[in-house]
């Protein structure tokens, strides 16, 4: 399963960003997508994520009413976006794509490389 990250990049406080996560390559059913992120210092942490089927999402309070998750899911590929609106300077972190595979019981996580987000004051 191959994850690719796109979107980030450096901007002021007050401006947004758009990040994109396509997935593909298994033979397994989506379960669900999330973003997480990591500072420099800092463990890696849940920023959003969304439940294929229900599309039902949770965030992580600092993002919230800022940051909106979403996906589209395909037979051939599952793409998660995140729209960042306000950013603020304490944004700035490497963000990293996950994704959840399962048949029945039998799940697998996967994670993409990581796109930088920088936010100057």
């Amino acid at each position: 399963v191959q994850l690719v990250e796109s979107g980030g990049g450096v901007v002021q406080a007050g401006d947004s960003l758009r990040l994109s996560c396509a997935a593909s390559g298994s033979t397994f059913s989506i379960n669900t997508m999330g973003w997480y992120r990591q500072a420099p210092g800092k463990q890696r942490e849940l920023v959003a994520a969304i439940t294929s089927g229900s599309g039902s999402t949770n965030y992580e309070d600092s993002v919230k009413g800022r940051f909106t998750i979403s996906a589209n899911n395909t037979k051939d590929k599952d793409t998660m976006y995140l729209q960042m609106n306000s950013l603020k300077p304490e944004d700035t972190a490497m963000y990293y794509c996950n994704a959840v595979y399962c048949s029945g019981l039998t799940c697998f996580r996967y994670w993409g490389q990581g796109t930088q987000v920088t936010v100057s004051s």
